[in-house]
């Protein structure tokens, strides 16, 4: 099931932590997301969460008064949440839906708190992601959450990828990276040319509805986005359908 942060009830959020714990692996990470408007909602999301076993939680900036999220403001915001949260934090910054970028100086402040643990940069720009890596340490962890960037990425230095491309490509994903990793550069190439178009037009382009067709396509359950969110109309979901065609991966009858 794909679901979207802002159209989860809160039991619905604790409930998908208490899921998927048991699921995950003793070597891997747990992260949910807890990012809220206000700093003392963060902090309950976090707790409860870390309260369901999570190792880490990614907390979006707020946003919705955007122009008054300040380096002031949301230094504030993060150095609170950074301090009082039971498991580590880690950034997010994705300008799509914030309406702002967290600065390279605030990144690199934060960075040396020690229950900071890493940024998610899903702005999906080169040069942005060469700021934060600036700041990326032993202790401090830049990830990407571009699908389109993700070979990139990884060949600049980032550590790892959160990326929505995932959920319905997962191996393809994995082989750009173990590619990467062997610095085999021409199967990374034509790995992440099979990637790119799914992550620009399914995610970029047709977002939450085109994920969950995407999903449904390969034989998962994606089902129909909550309103107001409306699911993909017939030509957009076979247009879905030639593009998991055209990269290469198996599509349900």
């Amino acid at each position: 099931m794909s679901v979207a942060a802002p159209y989860l009830y809160e039991h619905e959020r604790e409930l998908l932590d208490e899921w998927a714990r048991p699921h995950v692996a003793g070597d891997r990470l747990l992260i949910a997301g807890v990012g809220a408007e206000s700093t003392r909602t963060t902090l309950t999301y976090a707790e409860r969460a870390a309260e369901r076993g999570v190792d880490a939680v990614l907390v979006v900036a707020p946003h919705y008064f955007g122009a008054a999220m300040t380096d002031e403001a949301l230094r504030g915001h993060y150095l609170r949440v950074a301090d009082e949260s039971p498991v580590p934090v880690i950034l997010y910054n994705i300008p799509k839906y914030m309406h702002f970028k967290l600065s390279s100086g605030l990144v690199q402040e934060l960075a040396k708190h020690e229950n900071v643990a890493g940024i998610k940069d899903s702005s999906g720009e080169r040069d942005l992601l060469d700021v934060y890596l600036k700041a990326q340490n032993d202790a401090f962890t830049v990830i990407t959450g571009s699908g389109q960037l993700w070979r990139t990425a990884l060949e600049m230095g980032a550590r790892a990828g959160i990326l929505a491309v995932s959920l319905f490509a997962p191996s393809l994903s994995a082989a750009v990276a173990d590619a990467v990793t062997r610095r085999d550069g021409v199967t990374s190439d034509a790995l992440q040319s099979r990637l790119t178009p799914l992550a620009k037009i399914i995610i970029g382009e047709m977002g939450i509805a085109g994920v969950k067709a995407a999903m449904d396509c390969i034989g998962l359950r994606g089902g129909p986005p909550r309103s107001p969110l409306l699911p993909l109309g017939r030509a957009d979901f076979d247009r879905v359908r030639q593009l998991l065609q055209d990269a290469e991966l198996p599509v349900a009858a």
